[in-house]
């Protein structure tokens, strides 16, 4: 007998038409989809920053996996922006609830012998603590490296948002992150003719062989 058709990668497929920063005006566009990719590699530079020069012990992979799906959900609840998710006590216990319940839902579109494979990645509350803290990091880095981004674009809507996130960066004191915003951010927004560096100078029309990948 075939397997059953599982719908899980269908549905997560979509995270790439659902928008983020729905309350603001957006210079450069970010979907869901993008934002989980641009959280798991800072998640997992985080936690190799730790293990390299904090005397961390964490698990780098999985970090890197679960921050893959740590949206996943808004495929069934949507994005909910910041402001509104954390409005009260009531809405944030509110959406907890809904979240909770759309990670069940994911989890029950796959097949069932992947399932319990699968749920520590989906089940935020089952990460490690650790893991948890690299990962809302990474989070909270991606939201205002958005907002630099959006500024650098001319867009002065994001500047309120990059302030406040970045104190809370400072305030959570993680030397990892101190670690990136030094070394990483600096440039992370640079034209990509300076990100290239000397070789750009060198390129010619007829040089293509020097050129880089379009």
């Amino acid at each position: 007998m075939g397997n059953v058709a599982s719908h899980f990668f269908a549905y997560v497929s979509r995270l790439r038409w659902i928008k983020r920063w729905g309350l603001m005006r957006n210079a450069i566009e970010e979907n869901v989809a993008t934002h989980s990719w641009e959280v798991a590699t800072l998640a997992h530079a985080l936690a190799i920053i730790r293990n390299r020069h904090f005397g961390g012990q964490v698990n780098t992979d999985r970090i890197a996996a679960a921050a893959l799906y740590h949206d996943a959900t808004e495929v069934i609840t949507g994005d909910m922006p910041t402001p509104v998710k954390y409005h009260s006590k009531v809405m944030r216990e509110a959406f907890g609830d809904i979240e909770h319940k759309a990670e069940a839902e994911l989890l029950a579109l796959l097949p069932e012998d992947l399932r319990e494979d699968f749920s520590p990645y989906v089940r935020e509350s089952q990460l490690p603590a650790e893991d948890k803290e690299l990962i809302k990091a990474a989070d909270r880095l991606s939201a205002w490296l958005k907002c630099q981004a959006e500024i650098r674009a001319g867009n002065k809507e994001f500047e309120p948002a990059a302030r406040q996130i970045r104190q809370r960066l400072d305030a959570d004191g993680l030397p990892e992150v101190a670690y990136f915003l030094e070394v990483f951010a600096p440039v992370t927004s640079n034209p990509w003719t300076t990100c290239w560096g000397e070789s750009f100078q060198g390129l010619t029309v007829t040089g293509r062989a020097n050129q880089p990948a379009t």
